[in-house]
């Protein structure tokens, strides 16, 4: 009886235990994805550098109207519009390399005060019976030796292209390298007033006879913008007394003609008011550089306007695709 009541002791011990419980597996740890930045949280791409434009300024020829582009240059340089390039025809190339010089309008301004007709036409009599021209312009070329320090035109502080006419031929000559006072005296070379210029193996005349206004030039030579200045306006004049008035009047129809075809390709154009001036007055220079300062002071809005115009294509064209 003993021996039952122990084995019923053990049995119930048995059945009473808890039994242990089942061991914990513990999963390896899960790597979480890295934060996604939100567009707020995005560093802002830097903008895309946008070149300047090059700015090409032409100057036409008109003789002493041309006293109007010292005005315009005044005006551009106050307003910090840059000039990379100067193309000039006639008068246009001579003031235009006196500028392309120094790059100082108040030095070109006080030069153009002290120019004289006599420091630029040595007429003589004898020269117009038996040379080509009642003027050599011999005295011109030494006047650009004396007002501008730099010889050829490679040397210029501003890019420069002079533009004269090959006699024989007819064609456009652009002069962008050699002696500066030659190209001028060459490009000025009103056809019967001054001797043709003998050059590069050419006989060459005032550029005006067959580009006054060479914007076609400054696209050829890369630039982007065109500032042109003509002071070719009101042909009319009714005080023609003798052959030079003829020659100069016959001239001054010339150049108005060809510029009128030729102006629509500027970017922006500057007219002077400087009609009523003749082409060997010079008595009108301050009149006529007022003029000037005043057509560009109208002008200067649409110069900026043509130069953002021009760099928000270019920013366009250069914004990556997509």
């Amino acid at each position: 009886m003993r021996l039952l009541s122990l084995a019923l002791a053990a049995a119930l011990a048995v059945a009473c235990r808890t039994a242990s419980p089942p061991p914990i597996v513990t999963a390896p740890p899960v790597a979480e994805p890295p934060p996604v930045a939100s567009p707020a949280t995005l560093a802002p791409t830097p903008p895309i550098p946008v070149p300047e434009p090059k700015v090409a300024l032409v100057l036409g020829g008109g003789a002493a109207r041309g006293f109007a582009h010292i005005g315009v240059i005044r005006v551009l340089e106050q307003e910090r519009i840059p000039v990379d390039l100067v193309v000039g025809t006639s008068v246009g190339s001579l003031i235009g390399a006196l500028y392309a010089s120094e790059r100082d309008s108040f030095e070109l301004e006080w030069t153009a005060f002290q120019l004289q007709q006599d420091d630029i036409f040595d007429f003589r009599i004898v020269n117009a019976v038996v040379g080509m021209g009642y003027a050599k312009g011999e005295k011109l070329e030494a006047f650009v030796k004396a007002k501008v320090k730099q010889a050829n035109i490679e040397q210029l502080r501003v890019p420069f292209a002079a533009v004269a006419t090959d006699l024989n031929w007819g064609k456009r000559v652009i002069l962008d390298r050699g002696p500066l006072a030659v190209a001028v005296r060459a490009s000025s070379a009103i056809p019967g007033v001054f001797e043709p210029v003998h050059h590069m193996g050419k006989i060459l005349v005032d550029g005006g006879v067959v580009d006054n206004l060479a914007i076609d030039v400054a696209r050829e030579k890369g630039a982007d913008l065109v500032i042109a200045v003509d002071i070719s306006e009101n042909v009319g004049n009714t005080s023609i007394t003798n052959v030079l008035d003829v020659m100069l009047q016959a001239t001054n129809i010339m150049f108005a003609e060809n510029v009128a075809r030729l102006k629509a390709g500027a970017d922006v154009l500057v007219e002077p008011k400087v009609g009523a001036v003749g082409m060997l007055d010079f008595t009108q220079k301050k009149q006529c550089m007022q003029a000037g300062m005043e057509a560009a002071r109208k002008a200067v809005p649409r110069i900026r306007a043509a130069i953002e115009a021009w760099k928000a294509r270019r920013a366009a064209a250069l914004a990556p695709r997509g």
